[in-house]
């Protein structure tokens, strides 16, 4: 049985993504991970929405400031260059243009980067956070997600059927078993890299949309 990578593994390829100098913005779930994986001599300032720029590595077990969170509201450590401020200002540096990648955690992605992540319809959710914002104001957004659901039906698709997030917004997405990029003008998914023992048949089975191959854009 094929397994692909873990969510550690998945975090440390979404942080193969940063560049030097880089803002960015880590969402709730997996991507929270991609701070412990920074790559050696990358330099990048992290951003949480509810008021912290610099954030550090998560804290070792028995260090932890409870009442330094990010906003999935998980403990996590500060840097010498760590400043706070308000979730007004968090939010229009969001706005602005001033946050370089958003890496962000999805329910469903569409081929042409159509990206829903905030609600299932029917279930109680206390708000929507600040994924519409980031989708709308950061310059890349890298999506960091399960290939399928429990149930192994595909969650990267020809349109998404959960409510969306944003339209044409995803650049990248990398899964347990691949990392796909969004090609928003044919609606289909460029293979780019497969994890180690994934074949690309594997993943043209598991995937809701039409896939190719970087190289030679021809069906992988």
């Amino acid at each position: 049985m094929m397994t692909g990578w873990t969510r550690d593994q998945m975090a440390q390829r979404a942080a193969l993504e940063l560049q030097d100098g880089y803002y960015v913005n880590l969402g709730i779930g997996i991507p929270t991970l991609v701070a412990n994986y920074i790559p050696d001599g990358v330099h990048v300032t992290l951003q949480s929405e509810n008021g912290m720029l610099g954030m550090g590595p998560f804290p070792y077990v028995g260090e932890a400031d409870p009442d330094l969170i990010n906003a999935g509201k998980q403990t996590i450590t500060e840097l010498p260059t760590s400043s706070y401020f308000s979730s007004a200002d968090s939010f229009a540096m969001i706005r602005g243009g001033h946050i370089d990648m958003a890496i962000l955690g999805a329910m469903e992605v569409a081929a042409n980067g159509d990206l829903a992540n905030w609600t299932i319809p029917g279930k109680m959710v206390k708000g929507m956070g600040g994924a519409m914002d980031l989708v709308a104001g950061v310059q890349r957004v890298v999506v960091v997600m399960d290939h399928t659901n429990k149930a192994g039906e595909p969650k990267l698709l020809k349109r998404c059927e959960l409510p969306l997030t944003g339209q044409g917004v995803v650049d990248l997405v990398i899964t347990d078993l691949c990392v796909l990029k969004c090609d928003r003008e044919t609606g289909r998914f460029v293979l780019v890299e497969l994890a180690p023992g994934i074949t690309a048949e594997y993943v043209i089975e598991r995937t809701g949309a039409p896939v190719v191959t970087e190289t030679a854009g021809q069906a992988a």
